[in-house]
């Protein structure tokens, strides 16, 4: 059980404004360490609002509730821990749905606290309040973790700490609670929040699935590992590398586990897990142990992988486990799946393998695999993406973050962007909803605002955002955004060209993104492939926010997936 305690609450002033619902929010929240919150007020929800003032937190606003959600899933997976999402009923409720969805398919804690009509109106009555559902409730129950309601006041630092520990317990993900208006608006007479005890659950390992793991890897002659995005959130990198070095199986990471092992590694298989050789390659192991992945599409090649050898899963999800494959399957933490692992494995190195990079070692086939990956992109006439994406690299600093929107760009970084460092990269891949990279890159720079941040969108994509410009100026937000311009939607229009001859519905007309950001008060640049690289490490190493803009039609590797 973990208590947090904050700093004693003055005693209340005869003078001082009488303490309310909205009040009891707050407190409850920095009672359970926040610090931050994201939102966008509403009629409903200014109570809560009005208690902001007379609180520590910070406050970032956002101009959608949306964008405000993608800000918070950011700064949840940024700090692994919580992020407050405030927001209004109805319209500003139904608004945060699909950056709540991307939360939930990411494992992002962001506990969404809305705001409700009056109590007298909540049960189906229709009464005619502004804003008024049926049952609001019910449009986010297929969408995150839990669901509270309150009903009092009295309950309100209980319900806040109930949601807190369900959006903190593995795996983490997105929360809703809402509370009636009149409620957050009415006086309190009790005394400020102190502290409120929460125990998040972490599933632990069965030690006899352990010890059958164990025995499976040491004694494979092909052990493979894939790791997936339940790496990162667990901080299990270093469990990761040493049961991968003790084992000298060669390591694949999923796009969400990106940075879970080293690029460079010469275990290392990257993330080409939309390449057939990748794919074959981890069909032929013998033993396959996935870890923190649910072998869902993306990281199955689109549900074309078919393993020969056994599976061992590890997977905090219970419903992913064994989902998509018949596997060896531990639910647990990734962290301490892969401690008990290493410990059970201790004494057993890999014996009788060639010396690393000899004809026939783990590390010569993983060698192998990635030439055969270069080889099939130099036969595909990819120059100019390659050299877009390897600019970006080049520009970044080591400590930067990058959030990518869902654009041709994001796509080749999935598979082929070395992020240098784990929890560096994030993306909309798990939902796939767009405008996702400015307004995640907003809330990763509000996490730490001494470093800078990239966010990457098309043109298509940006325009779910520009109105974040304005937030980035308000707080001053270490952020370069990186627009690529192709004209329209370029993914869904070599889907469509690909399929059915042409596309329909892709092309777009759009403003001039240079001078739109600088109506902001944003500088910007247009920039071309070779300037590209110089121009984005300018723009990172100012201080606020910047956006460059490149106009190119880039173009998708092909896909290994479809019948030949």
């Amino acid at each position: 059980m973990s208590t947090t305690t904050p700093e004693p609450a003055a005693a209340p002033s005869p003078t001082d404004p009488p303490r309310t619902g909205g009040d009891l929010v707050v407190e409850s929240l920095a009672a359970l360490g926040a610090r931050t919150v994201f939102g966008l007020p509403g009629q409903h929800a200014l109570g809560v609002f009005d208690a902001l003032r007379r609180s520590a937190l910070r406050y970032v606003g956002l101009r959608v509730e949306n964008n405000a959600g993608f800000a918070a899933d950011a700064y949840a997976r940024a700090t692994h821990g919580v992020a407050p999402l405030l927001v209004s009923t109805g319209p500003g409720a139904l608004m945060t749905l699909p950056a709540l969805q991307e939360a939930a398919a990411a494992s992002a804690a962001v506990l969404a606290i809305g705001s409700q009509v009056p109590l007298a109106g909540i049960g189906g009555g229709r009464h005619g309040y502004l804003h008024e559902l049926t049952d609001q409730s019910a449009a986010f129950r297929d969408v995150v973790k839990s669901v509270h309601t309150v009903r009092t006041a009295s309950q309100i630092p209980s319900a806040v700490a109930a949601a807190w520990e369900s959006a903190l317990s593995v795996p983490h993900g997105p929360v809703w609670l809402e509370i009636p208006q009149d409620v957050l608006l009415a006086p309190v007479d009790v005394p400020p929040v102190g502290a409120l005890a929460v125990a998040p659950r972490v599933p632990a390992p069965r030690p006899e699935l352990i010890r059958a793991a164990a025995g499976r890897l040491t004694g494979a002659r092909r052990p493979v590992i894939l790791a997936g995005g339940g790496v990162v959130r667990a901080g299990a990198e270093a469990e990761l590398l040493a049961l991968a070095e003790r084992l000298r199986a060669p390591v694949a990471t999923t796009f969400g586990g990106k940075g879970a092992f080293p690029w460079e590694h010469p275990l290392s298989l990257g993330s080409w897990l939309e390449d057939r050789h990748t794919t074959d390659f981890l069909e032929d192991a013998d033993t396959l142990l996935v870890v923190g992945s649910g072998l869902g599409e993306l990281s199955s090649n689109y549900h074309t992988f078919r393993p020969r050898g056994r599976v061992v899963q590890i997977e905090a999800d219970l419903g992913k486990l064994e989902s998509n494959h018949a596997a060896l399957g531990i639910h647990a933490d990734a962290r301490q799946a892969l401690a008990a692992l290493v410990e059970e494995t201790a004494g057993a190195e890999a014996a009788g393998l060639p010396a690393p990079g000899a004809a026939g070692s783990p590390e010569a086939a993983v060698a192998g695999v990635l030439a055969r990956v270069r080889d099939r992109l130099a036969a595909q006439d990819l120059g100019l993406e390659q050299r877009v994406l390897a600019a970006v690299r080049e520009a970044l600093p080591e400590a930067a973050v990058s959030c990518w929107d869902m654009t041709i760009l994001a796509y080749w970084a999935w598979s082929a962007f070395d992020p240098r460092r784990t929890n560096a990269l994030h993306s909309a891949q798990g939902a796939g909803g767009l405008g996702y990279g400015f307004p995640a890159a907003l809330g990763v720079a509000v996490s730490d605002p001494g470093r800078p941040v990239l966010a990457v969108s098309g043109d298509g994509g940006a325009m779910y955002s520009i109105a974040e410009l304005a937030t980035a100026r308000q707080y001053g937000l270490p952020v370069t955004w990186l627009i690529v311009d192709d004209g329209g939607y370029g993914i869904l229009r070599e889907y469509m060209t690909d399929a059915f001859g042409e596309a329909t519905g892709t092309e777009l007309s759009r403003p001039d993104f240079v001078a739109l950001a600088e109506s902001f008060g944003v500088p910007a640049v247009r920039t071309d492939p070779g300037r590209l690289g110089a121009d984005l490490a300018a723009a990172l190493a100012a201080p606020g926010p910047s956006v460059v803009v490149l106009p190119a039609r880039l173009r998708m590797f092909a896909p290994t997936h479809l019948p030949a």
